[in-house]
């Protein structure tokens, strides 16, 4: 059994014998520190700490080219920080987890939640939780926003390669639809290689079927200019 643990649910566990997780004053919210993340490079997924889906450079033509600008490097801890409160805010009561990585942020969907077994259709009755995502991603356009698609370990690797794939791509198209700059998103299948808990239970196996979507700040000396 392949193991991995990321952060949308462990991190702070993984940390909890360390000084790698604070708590915010505010929200009550545990985050990872910049200083943790550096020191656990080697467990978690380098997906999770900073790698964009298609490469930073790629990526950032893309945003040039779609007219959207950077924030200013000593703004971006404000920026995020409102886009955090307003993302919880936004999400409360729902079955979505909101972690704080240094400057992005990481949102866990569990597919029970948003996909029927062996489907890549959004459900109609998560939409209105992807509604208010996408709001909150349009209201702050200055991010990259990556999502990621992961099964279980039921069923082949090829298959479930493929439906991790299906699923992200369900998503960002739900997303774009819904007013978020298609420029902006990447998506990347993980298939079954990145649990975040025992594939050997049911509440396992349910935990690691899951949608994943990272906001990364776009800095303004990226793009090169202001919008």
């Amino acid at each position: 059994m392949k193991r991995k643990v990321t952060a949308a649910i462990a991190g702070c566990a993984l940390l909890a014998t360390t000084a790698g997780c604070t708590t915010d004053p505010e929200t009550g919210q545990q985050r990872i520190s910049k200083a943790a993340i550096g020191g656990i490079g080697g467990v978690l997924g380098g997906y999770l700490l900073g790698d964009l889906v298609g490469g930073r450079r790629d990526r950032t033509e893309k945003i040039v080219g779609a007219g959207i600008g950077g924030i200013a490097g000593a703004g971006i801890g404000a920026y995020m920080d409102r886009q955090e409160r307003e993302m919880r805010a936004r999400t409360a009561g729902t079955d979505v987890q909101v972690t704080r990585q240094g400057d992005d942020l990481l949102l866990n969907i569990p597919s029970g939640i948003n996909f029927a077994y062996d489907s890549a259709t959004v459900q109609p009755q998560f939409q209105r939780t992807l509604d208010e995502v996408a709001k909150v991603l349009s209201d702050y356009n200055r991010t990259f926003v990556d999502v990621y698609g992961h099964t279980d370990s039921n069923g082949s690797d090829s298959y479930n390669q493929a439906l991790s794939e299906r699923r992200a791509a369900a998503v960002a198209d739900y997303l774009s639809g819904r007013g978020v700059t298609r420029a902006r998103i990447g998506t990347r299948g993980f298939g079954e290689t990145q649990p975040i808990a025992s594939n050997e239970t049911e509440d396992g196996r349910a935990a690691n079927r899951r949608v994943e979507i990272k906001i990364v700040p776009i800095s303004e000396s990226e793009v090169g200019y202001r919008n």
